[in-house]
């Protein structure tokens, strides 16, 4: 996603698994750090961070169903942005890669997808 698209607001196709009640998502990009952004949500107030899957996970190439796609509006050889949600700790950071976001980055039109978590995990470790 473009540093000028680096700051929009989102909607979703279906609501978040767990986060059903949430409205009004923006995503913000967080300065000095390409590919990272702060996705947060008007009521309730939520934050979460996201990270550009080909920037910090390149070799992460989930298959995106055709309908996703067009749910999207993303037809032929537009490309979607895929997003991972970041979990820090004190220890380690992960992403999550069961489940992703893909986002139409010309519409901010978005969606998450629910992937196999036998092949992708929720939590792989982040390597610097």
């Amino acid at each position: 996603m473009s540093p000028a698209q680096a700051s929009r607001e989102l909607s979703f196709t279906a609501p978040m698994p767990g986060l059903e009640a949430a409205e009004g998502f923006a995503l913000r990009g967080i300065d000095g750090a390409p590919g990272l952004y702060a996705m947060e949500s008007a009521s309730p107030r939520i934050r979460m961070f996201l990270a550009d899957a080909s920037v910090y996970v390149p070799d992460y190439a989930p298959a995106i169903p055709d309908s996703t796609l067009e749910d999207l509006g993303l037809q032929g050889t537009q490309p979607a942005t895929t997003l991972v949600v970041v979990n820090p700790t004190l220890e380690k950071t992960t992403v999550n890669l069961a489940a992703p976001i893909v986002l139409n980055p010309d519409t901010g039109r978005c969606t998450q997808l629910l992937l196999d978590s036998k092949e992708y995990p929720l939590r792989a470790e982040l390597s610097a």
